[in-house]
């Protein structure tokens, strides 16, 4: 069966609602996420070619356009009082500039078919090793970082990134092109000029630097703002019934109100900051202007050059800054995008869930031997939850594991199923290291039925067929009977084919339990692990499931963590844990006799359930 969502940590385990207190490890280099960015476009090299085609094909109009106005200028001559005009040489340089004006829109209009394909295609790979990515952590990152921010990552990074590939890599690559190519013009132009427009490049180059190294903090906490609030959004949604019982709606408006103008202050200073670049680099673009026109114009009078040239030396000079330019004014969607990419990769370079598993273990040869021998483990370094464990269960074996809230019972699940590794100790299978056992193969082998039952978006058929994705709809019905779920299931509006709200909300607590039931019994595990499996039903609901569970349990090493003595009186062995160690073990009326541990967790917490 695959891997359930893991039950919360015990004592001392980070569990996800610390997730908002978990410190953000400082951002990459801008310059390696680039980079890194730049082999995800590249992994769409046809479209990458043919978006740089199209850029250098639109430079080259571009560029050429200017020379041509210069020579249509100079096709008009002045000397003194006489003007004369060469028409017909005038009217077929303005046709071949009309022709470059349209051709430079045609190809333009391809330039923006090739970057949206090329945006969509890098994002939409990014998409997906990101969430196989996930998928592939380790169950203790998901326990450790807030869900909300996982999820803007998945989204709102991934949007700012296809946003910027969209509307700035063609002003990235035109702009690289146009530089070189106006400064090879204006040297044959004027060497002289070309240097003094040149002039106030080194001033761009400073202001651009320093203003970058300011701005880039603003822009990656803006990030880390908004994944936060979403994570504030998730869990209001998710436990709005719990907010709505304690009053609490007003702390979680105020809460939220408090992080939102944390965002609104950082977003004013990113956009401002962003935006000042622009007119910043107009200015100095203006200044670059003036110098080039006094200097042309005097040397014009010297007869060094014509107007035309100047005319289109201005032109050029445009076209040479005019790419810096452009990037300024998108400088903060770019970096937007960069902090995205960052938050991006940070996940994706986060260490996969290790499996060495390589011995010859198939989950349909499992027994069920199940032993712990000195199994030392902790959430946290240095408080312990599990001390020197030692536990031996048969195969075919009913355990009920009972003890205090933290002493360590969902822990030893949490181990079973390797959703977390122990610090030391052995834990095996058939007598089989459980680190030698692929995990596939484990985690085939075990079925959970937790407290809190997961539902998936789909049919009821497809939420029982979660255990066993080819099974066919006659094994489905057998499973729900076994499960005591077929009677509600056929009462449904279109049975089995019925489509459930978000986390089967549309369905009881009992009748979701049920249905998890049902998809255990189609997994058909040789170990079963029941998490408290009825402690959130009615007492007639939790007949049904306990008559669901005997049957479930026939012939399966069955592990059962429960406060309810209804659930553990007639299991075969009893044990208790207490401070991270086995404390006493045996069947119920031993126990109380003993008049140890048990009896008085008896006492305080089963007495009262007595049957």
């Amino acid at each position: 069966m695959p891997p359930m969502p893991p039950m919360g940590p015990q004592k001392g385990g980070p569990g996800p609602r610390h997730a908002a207190r978990v410190n953000m490890e400082k951002p990459q280099n801008g310059t390696q996420t680039l980079k890194k960015l730049m082999v995800y476009i590249g992994k769409n090299k046809y479209l990458f070619i043919s978006l740089i085609a199209v850029m250098l094909i639109i430079t080259l109009l571009n560029l050429a356009a200017p020379s041509i106005q210069q020579v249509a200028i100079d096709y008009i001559t002045i000397d003194g009082d006489n003007t004369s005009v060469n028409f017909k040489k005038l009217i077929q340089t303005l046709i071949l500039l009309a022709a470059v004006y349209i051709a430079s829109s045609i190809f333009t209009y391809l330039q923006g078919i090739f970057s949206a394909r090329l945006s969509q295609y890098t994002v939409k790979t990014m998409r997906h090793d990101l969430f196989a990515r996930l998928v592939k952590l380790p169950i203790k990152y998901f326990d450790t970082h807030n869900h909300g921010d996982l999820m803007s990552r998945m989204t709102n990074d991934v949007e700012n990134i296809s946003t910027t590939i969209s509307q700035s890599i063609g002003s990235l690559i035109s702009g690289v092109l146009t530089i070189l190519g106006s400064f090879i013009i204006m040297l044959t132009y004027s060497p002289l000029l070309t240097l003094i427009s040149l002039s106030t490049i080194v001033l761009t180059i400073i202001v651009s630097t320093i203003m970058t190294k300011f701005m880039r903090k603003y822009f990656l906490q803006q990030q880390i703002l908004l994944g936060k609030i979403n994570g504030q959004v998730e869990e209001t949604v998710t436990g709005y019934k719990t907010v709505a019982a304690y009053s609490k709606e007003k702390d979680s408006i105020e809460h939220f109100e408090e992080m939102s103008n944390e965002l609104r202050t950082c977003g004013i200073k990113a956009q401002i900051c962003g935006g000042v670049m622009g007119p910043l680099m107009n200015c100095i673009s203006n200044f670059g202007f003036v110098l080039i026109a006094a200097f042309g114009g005097w040397f014009c009078m010297k007869g060094w050059i014509t107007i035309g040239t100047i005319q289109a030396f201005i032109l050029y000079s445009k076209q040479f800054s005019r790419p810096i330019n452009e990037i300024a004014n998108q400088y903060a969607n770019i970096q937007t995008a960069i902090a995205g990419a960052e938050r991006i990769f940070e996940v994706m370079e986060s260490e996969p869930e290790v499996d060495n598993g390589k011995a010859d273990f198939t989950s349909e040869n499992v027994k069920g031997d199940i032993v712990f021998k000195d199994v030392n483990f902790s959430y946290v370094e240095g408080d312990p939850v599990l001390k020197g464990l030692n536990l031996d269960v048969k195969s075919g074996q009913k355990i009920a594991i009972v003890g205090a809230t933290g002493s360590g019972k969902t822990t030893i699940v949490n181990l079973l199923t390797r959703f977390y590794n122990i610090n030391s100790g052995q834990i095996t299978i058939d007598g089989v290291d459980l680190y030698d056992v692929p995990k596939d193969e484990l985690r085939k082998s075990i079925a959970i039925v937790l407290q809190d039952t997961v539902l998936f978006s789909g049919t009821v058929e497809d939420n029982i067929k979660y255990g066993k994705e080819d099974a066919n709809r006659e094994q489905i019905k057998r499973a729900a009977a076994h499960a005591n779920a077929d009677e509600f299931i056929e009462r449904l509006p279109n049975g089995y084919d019925t489509e459930l709200s978000e986390g089967g909300s549309n369905l009881s607590q009992g009748q979701r339990q049920l249905l998890s039931i049902a998809r255990a019994v189609l997994a058909d595990p040789k170990i079963l692990i029941l998490d408290e499996a009825t402690s959130s039903v009615d007492t007639r609901t939790e007949m049904h499931i306990q008559s669901a569970m005997v049957s479930l349990m026939k012939n399966r090493t069955s592990l059962i963590i429960a406060h309810r003595l209804s659930t553990i009186r007639d299991a075969d062995k009893i044990v208790v844990i207490n401070d991270g160690v086995v404390a006493e073990s045996g069947n119920h009326d031993e126990l109380i006799k003993k008049k140890g541990v048990y009896y008085n967790l008896y006492q305080t917490q089963f007495a009262g359930n007595k049957t």
